[in-house]
């Protein structure tokens, strides 16, 4: 949670606690004055306990949202944490081991591959916090110029072939009609590839990912996103895409990530007045991730 929610939180706490005490030194002060009435004290007492009770859940439902949020911004640091320091960890090894071990020019280009893996996995885990950041309320508008969707999907799956040595039948992509959409296409090719990664990664072993364009109608184009991986319970369809939450389970505690992905993905969509939704039958059954998006008139 950002530093202006933060604030915004406790203003709310303490604005509620001054409320509370006001009603009560009211009721006290008209206690006071109109103790001979009987049935007035009785409507000012029920008033009271009503107030108070409500003020209590009231406070106790913002303390777990709290909670929650302060667990999942732990859970975030711990995981750019080692998303940060592991390839940094590792690049220094080759480089020490490098520096110190004549080594065959075959094993050499070995270590600098991985090396450039490296650097590539630390500079995407850094855009994506970056990324965040920018995608965040009152931040630069979008800078829109026609894009065509296809093409940013086609880069896109041919990158994704090539980080995690896929082939074509591994991701398959039908790029379906010639479409224009108005858009930033850096922010554009963000979500999309965020789509096609998180296929793969939570596809476990076996990677059978589809990446298919249509349109929806005369009005919107629609990027689909399937996969037949873990799959996700219905509870978790919807709070997939906020901000630091990952799908507890097994699968999850060994895909290493920031939470961050989904997040961008519907931050995106929603600056270019679209939408973004999953569809899964459950645990097991595989996903859809659904991009929807306004096509150039």
């Amino acid at each position: 949670m950002d530093f202006a929610g933060r604030r915004r939180s406790i203003a709310l706490f303490i604005a509620l606690g001054a409320g509370l005490i006001s009603v009560i030194l009211l009721l006290y002060i008209g206690w006071v004055l109109l103790n001979w009435r009987t049935g007035v004290l009785f409507f000012l007492g029920v008033l009271l306990l009503g107030v108070v009770l409500g003020g209590v859940m009231l406070n106790t439902l913002f303390l777990v949202r709290e909670i929650r949020r302060n667990e999942q911004h732990d859970a975030f640091i711990n995981a750019v944490t080692h998303e940060l320091k592991t390839p940094v960890a590792s690049i220094r090894l080759y480089l020490e081991t490098l520096q110190t071990h004549a080594l065959e020019d075959a094993k050499r280009r070995e270590f600098y591959r991985t090396m450039l893996a490296d650097s590539d996995r630390l500079l995407g885990t850094i855009e994506q916090i970056l990324r965040t950041g920018r995608l965040g309320p009152g931040n630069r508008k979008p800078n829109f110029t026609d894009v065509e969707l296809g093409a940013v999907t086609e880069e896109s799956v041919a990158r994704a072939r090539t980080l995690y040595n896929l082939t074509q039948e591994s991701l398959q992509f039908d790029r379906g009609p010639r479409v224009t959409i108005q858009g930033d296409p850096d922010e554009i090719q963000a979500a999309v590839s965020n789509l096609i990664d998180n296929a793969v990664k939570y596809s476990d072993k076996q990677v059978r990912v589809t990446v298919e364009i249509r349109r929806a109608d005369a009005r919107f184009v629609t990027l689909r996103v399937m996969d037949r991986g873990a799959g996700i319970p219905d509870s978790e369809l919807k709070r997939i895409f906020k901000r630091f939450y990952r799908v507890p389970g097994l699968l999850a505690t060994r895909v290493k990530g920031t939470g961050l992905g989904l997040y961008i993905v519907r931050s995106v969509a929603r600056r270019h007045g679209g939408r973004v939704w999953a569809e899964s039958e459950g645990s097991g059954h595989g996903s859809t991730f659904v991009l929807q998006l306004p096509i150039t008139r």
